[in-house]
């Protein structure tokens, strides 16, 4: 699939982003016959450059295809006796159903107890742009970032809420506009009500 590269110089910002020429060119034409099939003129003035921009649009969309999610965390991994809770929370979630390809979008929260190992705090909203960046169901979503934290890391255990708006139920089907979807997931130590509880209420707590 594609291959992402953005480069910043001085004050002028010049923004390089390099595609699999023959991905796009295949891509392009599937949304050129999408537009004439819903009854657009793709000749029109509008749309003339639609297509291509669709097709690159698509391929940022999925390109956690391409990325290997346990080296994400394993480029930096830490020895250290850290025994308490480490939490990153708010991570914004841009994903696509799988089964409309429209999107789903939140806030994930996560944490672990470290058993020996902790990792760069960026890593962990990098793990969830992994698995977000592919066609996706909440559930699916929830468990992988799941068992990979606690692949790599081995720790004492992990925790994950994610807790999205699902465009399928509010653009379409139901249309119900103020739905939101929590899913969850607990290994090791939050599998007990005392640490799941604080969990919960460290990420419910707001911040001033």
């Amino acid at each position: 699939m594609g291959q992402f590269d953005k480069i910043s110089k001085g004050r002028n910002y010049t923004k390089q982003e390099l595609y699999d020429e023959k991905s796009t060119l295949n891509i392009k034409d599937a949304y050129q016959n999408i537009l004439t099939n819903v009854g657009e003129d793709v000749n029109r003035e509008g749309l003339l450059k639609t297509p291509e921009r669709a097709a690159k649009a698509i391929q940022f969309f999925t390109h956690g295809y391409d990325v290997d999610a346990a080296e994400v965390l394993t480029a930096a991994l830490f020895d250290d006796d850290c025994r308490d809770m480490v939490i990153v929370r708010d991570i914004e979630v841009y994903s696509l159903c799988e089964h409309h390809m429209i999107p789903f979008f939140g806030k994930a929260h996560i944490a672990y107890i470290p058993n020996g190992k902790i990792v760069g705090l960026s890593k962990i909203p990098r793990v969830v742009d992994v698995f977000a960046r592919r066609l996706q169901v909440q559930e699916k979503l929830t468990r992988q970032v799941l068992n990979c934290i606690q692949d790599v890391l081995q720790p004492m255990g992990v925790a994950v809420v994610i807790e999205c708006q699902h465009l399928c139920m509010m653009m379409r089907g139901v249309e119900k506009q103020n739905s939101v979807t929590t899913t969850s997931g607990f290994t090791g130590a939050f599998t007990k009500m005392k640490t799941r509880s604080e969990f919960i209420n460290l990420i419910s707590r707001k911040i001033n």
